[in-house]
């Protein structure tokens, strides 16, 4: 496959999955305020800023915006082109990136990443009708993402394509996850609230509902959904498919197919990072998290998922470096 191919596959995958997880932070944002609107009156604008540091784009937010508030903010990460990691941007580069290869993937993926296109650009035409809101808007877009999973599966032949996607996949959503568990440490709570209250558990239970875990939790944990808890089972769960041990398992097994490397070894660098990750998450307890420090934790989790990316782009994307001089040599001694 061509390196240019699995790149675009690659960002695809990301990109996809970096709109619909834009829309969970910015839903379960909305979610606490409708459930604290009281509590919050006055310091709406910390709620607000710590999604914008949650995705660390607050240098570029206030570059373009006054103040933090409801509007900026949603405008910011939902339709704003400047912002690279904003839904309608996420979408856009998906876009271009299947456009750049229609003949590598099937007709029916091209046709849901062109009509989410479509339907982000007229965001505010679907927001204009009097029956919808941006919960509306924000569920459409996981609607968009799970078809196209949904189509990818079915109609996309399983070969070294679909692994890159899956790798883009895994990755990003490895990343979001952290994002969304790191929404907490910018929340604060109200006066006389302590970690463990009514307010505090009402934000982890919010945390679980944004990555659609909340069935999966109350199946598999027999605790209240608490700071622990809830963590616990989004950073460590071996079968939830949004927990940040679930997609390294993924992302390191899709990397080891694609280079057909047997399990536990490593054919190169983005192996070895992968399956180095992978191994310390799984064997971390969520006291030993806890310890060092949540936010902490993810923070060395989202720096090494930088190293990561780096190494995939290095080993597969990356064109070797020409030495013109070396072929210019070799040119005129076969000529001779």
């Amino acid at each position: 496959m061509l390196s240019r191919v699995a790149n675009s596959l690659y960002w695809i995958g990301r990109y996809i999955e970096r709109a619909e997880n834009t829309a969970r932070i910015l839903d379960v944002n909305l979610q606490l305020l409708d459930d604290f609107e009281a509590y919050v009156d006055g310091v709406e604008e910390v709620f607000w800023e710590a999604i914008v540091q949650s995705t660390g784009d607050v240098e570029l937010f206030r570059e373009h915006h006054d103040g933090i508030d409801a509007d900026g903010v949603t405008a910011f990460l939902t339709r704003e082109a400047h912002n690279p990691n904003s839904i309608f941007s996420s979408v856009s580069s998906a876009r271009e990136n299947a456009r750049m290869i229609r003949d590598q993937i099937s007709e029916e993926m091209w046709e849901c990443i062109n009509e989410m296109y479509h339907f982000v650009r007229n965001e505010q035409e679907f927001l204009d009708n009097e029956e919808t809101t941006n919960y509306d808007f924000f569920e459409e877009i996981k609607n968009y993402s799970y078809r196209f999973v949904g189509l990818m599966e079915a109609t996309y032949f399983h070969s070294e394509g679909y692994k890159f996607l899956q790798v883009g996949r895994y990755l990003e959503r490895a990343d979001q996850t952290s994002r969304i568990l790191d929404l907490k440490y910018f929340l604060p709570l109200p006066d006389g609230q302590q970690g463990g209250g009514t307010v505090d558990i009402a934000i982890w239970v919010a945390i679980l509902r944004s990555s659609s875990a909340v069935d999966a939790f109350q199946s598999n944990r027999t605790g209240e959904a608490d700071a622990l808890n809830v963590s616990g089972f989004l950073i460590l769960s071996q079968n939830f498919p949004r927990s940040i041990r679930y997609c390294l398992r993924q992302l390191e097994q899709q990397l080891r197919s694609i280079s057909g490397t047997d399990e536990g070894f490593y054919a190169n660098r983005a192996e070895k990072l992968a399956g180095r990750l992978m191994g310390d998450v799984a064997y971390a307890s969520i006291d030993d998290i806890w310890e060092e420090g949540l936010h902490e934790f993810i923070d060395r989790v989202q720096l090494r998922l930088i190293g990561l990316n780096q190494s995939i782009y290095e080993e597969y994307f990356q064109l070797p470096a020409v030495d013109m001089e070396a072929e210019i040599a070799v040119q005129r001694s076969q000529q001779q």
